[in-house]
């Protein structure tokens, strides 16, 4: 079954749990400012989907806002990951990032600016150089197919976080809905955090993660600009 029909078929009960669910998250993760870098234990894959990131902040990014561009999911970061907490803004992270390896990053992240911060605040703490963080980040995004339905998608619509975390499980073998959560802001679907073992080779459980999901009832899904 595609995401559309998925949708189509629970948007009646969610629409009902919308009208009495609060938005509700478990305690933020923390987070360890300057760690020694190349201590943690899986990486967080994190897919914004533009439209609600865009939506929800405000347009805020001029280069994945912009009218017209057609984005859908883009690379947020990949994020070290601790089994509680998380390290950021790692020692390397305060030398110059060669410009080859920007370059090699164009097509992974929606502006040059993202990716400069993302090596700052998490490739830091990879242990790798930033020309190899970047090759990590391209390998881990080849990892995760997105489902159909949100691929193709051109009309407003809503879901339940726990339909959209189904829908990427039917489309990754593997890939559970424990291992992976839901961000929303506003009631609006904004992104995609998709756990993943430290050598980028499978998919893994992440209760730390799960748990800070979106607890919304159904959340909106906005289509491409």
């Amino acid at each position: 079954m595609t995401l559309i029909r998925a949708l189509a078929a629970v948007a009646a009960s969610a629409l009902v749990i919308a009208g009495t669910a609060s938005v509700a998250w478990a305690q933020a993760p923390r987070e360890t400012r300057g760690a020694p870098a190349g201590q943690f234990d899986f990486y967080i894959l994190a897919l914004s989907w533009s439209p609600g990131f865009c939506e929800a902040n405000g347009n805020r990014d001029r280069d994945q806002c912009e009218a017209g561009s057609g984005l859908r999911f883009v690379v947020h970061g990949l994020w070290p990951q601790s089994e509680q907490g998380y390290p950021s803004f790692c020692e390397p992270g305060r030398r110059p990032i060669p410009r080859p390896a920007l370059q090699d990053a164009r097509d992974l992240f929606p502006s040059e600016g993202l990716a400069r911060y993302q090596w700052r605040k998490h490739g830091s703490c990879s242990g790798l150089s930033p020309s190899a963080y970047f090759s990590a980040v391209r390998r881990a995004r080849a990892l995760v197919q997105i489902p159909d339905g949100l691929e193709s998608t051109s009309t407003f619509t809503k879901a339940l976080p726990i339909e959209i975390e189904r829908a990427f499980a039917e489309a990754n073998r593997g890939l559970r809905p424990d291992m992976m959560a839901v961000v929303c802001g506003r009631r609006i679907f904004q992104e995609i955090r998709i756990c993943l073992s430290r050598d980028l080779r499978a998919f893994r459980t992440c209760p730390e993660v799960d748990r800070d999901g979106c607890r919304a009832g159904a959340i909106d899904i906005h289509p491409p600009r």
